[in-house]
């Protein structure tokens, strides 16, 4: 058998990440490779911390990227924070909770958690509770943006609930960066992890991460050695701190940082008001057409992520084949339902380049071509029309 070059077929990106990647980004990942140590690239990598800085909303000095994808950021704030023994309290409405829970288990802490419904936000009463009940606890660990449920919990009271308690907090970002505000300083986020592959319309493989210097007093203060040599910000620091002298940490990827940054000056140049308004807006639109088609959503409007949307799947409809026939014939991915929601819902994501309006009369008019196909007991003729009077 011969193999030959790759070439993927061009589709159209609206599941739970990653998300289309801007012709910009791609167009600036393809630009020469230089020395990850020479002093033109160093250059941008001071301008990386400066636009991340703004994106996260933080004046942090320990803000930027890990050469590895969202999981190695969530890994970063562990296993820098958490020593054996060390007591954490996890919030968890989804998948990524559960993660958090790993995480600090195997790092040789306690895990102590606070669960609520999937699709529900964290909530914050439960959270209070724990925190009473457990005065000797280091740490409150929770995601802003469930990716696998579309909920968007309340970050601010969180944070303020932890310091009260005299606890730091861990923060997963991964699907609210750009795209629904994150206020690192404001709401005084110790350790705030995210992806580029989501609002940020970057390719996947770097996970932006910022640390307070409450977390990083506690991560030099460290009892034990941090377990991973490669996320240990002791070192990573000697590599992405201030200045032209840089210690050898490891290789950078040089042209995914590119991108990376090429993602971040968009983001700057749209402004992050407009950013978060634009998600927010094409949110509307979307819920316009699947609800006029007669799809409902599973999470609360108060508690909804503009930019990961979870519809209850119609009865009796085989959601596989969906997928699979937007996929085939219009060229157009959705995500399935993920861990308790399998098979129960859809997850359309509106992220970064991928919260267009022509995306969401492509996703909506194909979605109810193939659903009418099928039989399903949805509303014919209506949608398309309900997303124009929105638009207009």
């Amino acid at each position: 058998m011969t193999i030959t070059s790759f070439n993927p077929p061009i589709r159209t990106l609206m599941g739970p990440g990653p998300s289309d990647v801007h012709p910009r980004i791609l167009s600036a990942m393809a630009r020469p490779t230089i020395g990850h140590l020479d002093p033109v690239f160093v250059e941008m990598m001071d301008d990386v911390k400066g636009l991340l800085q703004y994106a996260f909303q933080t004046s942090n000095e320990m803000t930027m990227p890990i050469s590895a994808p969202g999981s190695a950021g969530m890994e970063a704030c562990f296993v820098n924070l958490v020593e054996p023994g060390d007591k954490v309290i996890v919030c968890q409405n989804g998948v990524f909770g559960g993660r958090m829970r790993e995480n600090v288990e195997r790092c040789g802490g306690t895990a102590v958690m606070v669960e609520d419904a999937w699709g529900d936000a964290v909530d914050a009463n439960k959270v209070e509770e724990a925190l009473k009940a457990n005065p000797d606890a280091k740490i409150l660990a929770f995601v802003h943006a469930e990716t696998s449920t579309g909920a968007q919990s309340d970050a601010k009271t969180l944070c303020q609930l932890a310091h009260e308690h005299d606890c730091l907090v861990i923060v997963d970002a991964v699907t609210s960066l750009g795209g629904t505000p994150i206020l690192v300083d404001e709401w005084q986020i110790d350790a705030i992890y995210s992806g580029t592959q989501k609002c940020l319309s970057c390719t996947p493989g770097i996970s932006p991460i910022s640390f307070s210097e409450r977390a990083l007093e506690v991560i030099r203060n460290r009892k034990t050695k941090v377990q991973s040599w490669f996320l240990d910000l002791n070192l990573i620091m000697g590599y992405w701190g201030s200045g032209q002298k840089r210690a050898y940490h490891h290789t950078a990827p040089v042209n995914a940082l590119y991108g990376f940054h090429e993602s971040l000056v968009l983001l700057k140049n749209e402004g992050l008001e407009a950013a978060w308004k634009r998600h927010a807006d094409n949110h509307e639109v979307l819920k316009a057409g699947l609800e006029a088609m007669g799809l409902s959503f599973i999470v609360k409007e108060s508690d909804r992520l503009p930019q990961l949307n979870s519809v209850s799947i119609p009865d009796g409809v085989d959601e596989a084949k969906v997928r699979g026939r937007l996929l085939n014939e219009f060229n157009l991915e959705i995500g399935a339902g993920l861990g308790a929601l399998a098979g129960k819902v859809w997850r359309i994501g509106l992220m970064g380049h991928s919260s267009r309006a022509e995306n969401i009369l492509l996703c909506v008019s194909a979605l109810e071509a193939v659903l009418s196909d099928m039989n399903a007991p949805i509303n014919t003729g209506v949608a398309l029309k309900a997303i124009q009077e929105k638009l207009d």
